[in-house]
């Protein structure tokens, strides 16, 4: 590891216990910033109500932190965006925002979109799948942006179990995203999930970033980040365990593909041949192929959006 991380990681890597909700509280009040929560969600009816309550709970009536928690639903077949909104969320379809942008399928773009219908200071990302949520996943990833001004990034750590085996979740993480960070952006190998859905920024750094529309999302915005202001300005805060819906292989080789499409582009700004990803299953006949297209779009920083910077005027 390069002596440039190992400082990084003692200098930048905190818990959760590290800033009680106390001093949060006061540099908030201190700083005047203001905190927006987002959710994007698709068919999680499940698990987005039991989240929402317990950031309105602990975040907003008990202490207020969170300002504003939108959900951003991005199609949903079941009950998400009802439910969300009983527990109390700001329901947000993903193609009522920027409408004259028609909207592709994708976690990236809900997140792009999601700056158009907030307005805090700090954005805070937070998965719609968790079960067993806290509110420390919230707490933990803000409270550096509120206390240490020359922070601009930071990302939720924590243990990733894989049903009873303890370690063993992320396996997109350990088997292609951390080794295209260790090879390619070794800066960024102290991170220890680099691909989690969990983490919070300052606005003035997410409006300047391109956003895959894809699972690349997250490495993307880490290696931009990274190029745009700096490892000193980036962080990690361990919030615990979590615990969330995981997914077959084949769907893990399609977010493999993204990511690695993401890096790539990164890498090279290069033309792939072939963007798409052929997999196999058992039919009647033997193995069938099934191939899939690779996300390669990417929206602009929101920044050269005009309705955006008309509703910053405003």
């Amino acid at each position: 590891m390069l002596e440039e991380v190992e400082r990084w990681l003692s200098a930048r890597s905190w818990s959760v216990a590290d800033r009680p909700i106390q001093q949060l509280m006061a540099a908030k009040h201190a700083t005047g910033q203001s905190v927006s929560v987002v959710l994007p969600a698709l068919d999680e009816e499940a698990t987005v109500g039991g989240i929402v309550s317990v950031i309105r709970r602990e975040l907003m009536e008990r202490v207020p932190l969170v300002d504003e928690l939108v959900v951003v639903d991005s199609g949903s077949r079941d009950g998400t965006s009802a439910v969300a909104a009983a527990a109390g969320a700001r329901v947000v379809h993903r193609d009522a925002i920027l409408p004259r942008v028609p909207a592709v399928p994708g976690k990236g773009e809900v997140l792009w979109r999601s700056l158009l219908v907030t307005g805090g200071d700090i954005v805070c990302f937070v998965d719609a799948d968790l079960r067993e949520f806290s509110a420390d996943f919230v707490s933990g990833i803000v409270g550096p942006l509120l206390t240490e001004p020359d922070v601009h990034l930071v990302k939720a750590m924590y243990d990733r179990p894989l049903g009873a085996a303890p370690g063993q979740g992320g396996r997109v993480t350990e088997l292609m995203a951390r080794p295209l960070l260790n090879m390619h952006w070794p800066r960024l190998a102290g991170f220890v999930q680099p691909l989690g859905g969990e983490y919070a920024a300052r606005r003035s750094l997410l409006e300047q970033l391109p956003f895959p529309v894809g699972y690349g999302v997250e490495l993307g915005m880490l290696v931009d980040a990274l190029h745009l202001v700096g490892l000193d300005a980036l962080a990690q805060v361990d919030v615990g365990v979590r615990r969330h819906r995981h997914q077959d292989g084949q769907a893990l080789g399609r977010m493999s593909a993204a990511i690695y499409r993401t890096a790539q582009l990164r890498l090279a700004r290069g033309h792939l041949v072939r963007p798409s990803l052929t997999q196999f299953e058992r039919g009647t006949d033997g193995f069938e192929p099934r191939t899939y297209s690779v996300d390669t779009e990417e929206r602009p920083p929101m920044t050269e959006i005009a309705e955006y910077a008309a509703r910053k005027v405003a």
